[in-house]
């Protein structure tokens, strides 16, 4: 294994020596720096794994050297040293961003062990990134995250059809993702160099959507004062996503209808045609073979698109995706929003795990996005969770409790469950849970007992 790279920086050559001889026997290549101002310098020519840093020393002290290094390398462990140190200092320095705080004069054993505290972090901060990286490659395809044996499913079917130009039709609930697999077709296939264009057919009136998908010259309409190019055009030898298809009027169908048999369009107020290369995917939140037998939906066109139908389940089917999603989505507004959670509480992710999600992966990514603004700490808490997910737990709670009807039974099994979320939330302290459960310490221990909690 090859050395580590550590830099000292004190204005004190004693200090330097000293350091420098016990750290090197610790395996350690050190390299010592005079002020701040050296320091920086020393960075420009040596990649360093850590540094040891004085307070007080002249041209640049320590804390003027942490705030230079911010805009440079905040990646870098930091530990300061000072024998004049107060708790104020040290609070400035940890918001600055070091790693630890040490007062002069320390015993040898102190610096190493501090040392040491910085190692495990890297490794544990090592392992826990190559255990997302290949949580990620198992169980990720495109942006798409998942680990469910329906969406495992889904990824192969992509994956065999990717590379083909036959029409895809998916469907699924609101927020299930359709766009997203969409884009994963598209960019796992050969069009993937080409343009991926999405449009809701629901979205735009019928006047308009008629020349938005095919064009038109000029003059075609009163508003026509020049030849406009379709997205059927635009998007030629990619892709093309009709959001919505069910929502596309019937005059559209009989167009759209042609363009996937003859392979060509015809622009508004154009008597030839043009030839279009494009790859059709449909999605729709409705049944289509239903939208069919209720004749707002042409038969013909529904089995057109229905080459290659794949249904997407909703959220509430899969939830063994949601630990991922979660951290996914962790991942994801950390980088966005300039916060620093670390994860979730096993008592917040019961409430995520036990809640309905009408509003499918959208909703639990907008709910993350919410609790990671409004969070105090650096974990996601059951408190900061939205009251209809918190109160949703006690509804189920009480539904798990089946035909039980036996006020005894059913207060004891309350009971046993409010003393257990309790100890888990105080991290086991006796005192802090009766504090929560209001209940005084000798019952909250007679009740341990009695109900084999901690055991």
């Amino acid at each position: 294994m090859p050395k580590k790279q550590l830099l000292v920086i004190d204005d004190e050559e004693n200090m330097r020596h000293m350091l420098s001889a016990l750290l090197g026997k610790e395996g350690f290549h050190v390299i010592t720096a005079v002020n701040g101002r050296d320091g920086l310098d020393k960075l420009e020519d040596t990649d360093f794994d850590i540094i040891l840093c004085d307070v007080r020393m002249p041209e640049m002290d320590g804390l003027s050297f942490l705030q230079e290094l911010q805009g440079k390398r905040a990646d870098l462990t930091v530990i300061m040293m000072s024998a004049y140190g107060t708790m104020d200092t040290a609070i400035e320095a940890m918001k600055l961003g070091a790693y630890d705080y040490i007062s002069k004069p320390f015993k040898p054993d102190e610096i190493i062990l501090t040392l040491k505290k910085v190692e495990e972090r890297e490794r544990l901060r090592w392992e826990n990134t190559s255990l997302k990286r290949e949580i990620r490659r198992e169980y990720s395809f495109g942006n798409i995250i998942a680990k469910s044996s329906g969406m495992r499913e889904i990824f192969n079917t992509i994956r065999k059809i990717s590379g083909y130009k036959t029409t895809v039709l998916l469907m699924g609930e609101s927020g299930t993702g359709k766009e997203l697999i969409s884009r994963a077709i598209h960019y796992n296939s050969v069009r993937s160099e080409r343009p991926f264009v999405a449009i809701n057919c629901g979205a735009i009136p019928e006047n308009l959507l008629e020349s938005e998908l095919f064009g038109h010259v000029k003059g075609a309409f009163t508003d026509a004062h020049k030849d406009k190019k379709g997205l059927f055009e635009e998007t030629e030898g990619g892709t093309l996503l009709l959001d919505e298809i069910s929502e596309l009027p019937l005059k559209l169908q009989v167009k759209l209808l042609r363009v996937l048999q003859e392979e060509e369009i015809r622009r508004l107020g154009e008597n030839g045609s043009i030839p279009v290369d494009v790859r059709i995917i449909a999605a729709s939140v409705k049944n289509l073979s239903q939208e069919v037998e209720e004749g707002s939906f042409r038969a013909d066109l529904f089995y057109r698109l229905n080459v290659l139908p794949i249904s997407i389940p909703p959220l509430r089917e899969r939830k063994d995706d949601i630990p991922l999603l979660v951290d996914h989505f962790i991942e994801k507004y950390n980088g966005k929003l300039g916060t620093g959670i670390e994860g979730i509480t096993k008592d917040a992710l019961n409430l995520l795990l036990n809640h309905n999600w009408a509003g499918n992966v959208r909703e639990l990514e907008n709910t993350i996005e919410r609790v990671m603004v409004l969070s105090e700490s650096n974990e996601i808490e059951r408190e900061i969770l939205p009251p209809e997910i918190r109160n949703g737990s006690m509804l189920t709670g009480l539904a798990s409790l089946g035909d039980e009807l036996s006020i005894k039974k059913t207060t004891k099994m309350m009971e046993e469950d409010l003393i257990r979320r309790a100890l888990r939330k105080t991290g086991g302290n006796h005192t802090h849970a009766a504090r929560l459960l209001e209940i005084s310490i000798r019952t909250l221990l007679y009740k341990i007992k009695e109900y084999g909690i901690e055991k």
